[in-house]
């Protein structure tokens, strides 16, 4: 069965945005091997204002081969878009009902893992139905004061198992995690 991965850089203040959506502090490089994390999903979870923003996003032609690689990983998986309207796009199969129900039978048709992506709605409706079976969290070293959290409106507490800890030169100290049941 296919495993939840909730991927997602967050600020050491624990914001995954910025007052006004800015992700311009997210540090990627290298040594943090996105491509190996790519490698073992094949589907992305989207809410639809983060499909909108970056579920087809291409690149500027002069970003670097390894940007250009990723975004072509990206664009290779598997998409659904949880959403409360009715759209078709023929790139993503979009989702209005029965959260539960559908992500029950997404898992079950194997493969590799899911990437919920986000944004903040969808990650905070998945974590309320306790939806996620890793948390892959990497903590970037920026305070921004203000901004959108990552654990918002938590009505219960969540406990989490530390399973790895990933520590990078850029200063990114990466945090895996299984929750408790």
């Amino acid at each position: 069965m296919k495993n939840i991965i909730l991927d997602l850089a967050v600020t050491l203040d624990g914001f995954i945005e910025g007052p006004d959506g800015e992700i311009d502090w997210c540090i990627m490089d290298d040594e943090m091997d996105f491509d190996g994390f790519l490698s073992t999903i094949d589907t992305i979870f989207y809410g639809r204002v983060s499909y909108d923003s970056w579920g087809n996003f291409q690149p500027n032609e002069d970003v670097s081969e390894t940007e250009k690689k990723l975004w072509k990983g990206v664009h290779s998986k598997k998409k659904y878009v949880f959403s409360r309207q009715n759209i078709q796009d023929g790139r993503a199969t979009f989702l209005n009902s029965d959260i539960e129900d559908k992500v029950g039978e997404i898992k079950k048709e194997g493969g590799k893992d899911i990437w919920l992506y986000g944004g903040a709605s969808l990650i905070k409706a998945f974590i309320k139905l306790g939806l996620v079976d890793t948390y892959r969290i990497s903590v970037h070293p920026i305070a921004l004061g203000s901004g959108k959290p990552l654990f918002e409106d938590l009505k219960n507490r969540l406990n989490l198992k530390l399973i790895k800890t990933n520590t990078f030169k850029s200063g990114v100290v990466q945090l895996i995690y299984k929750p408790i049941k």
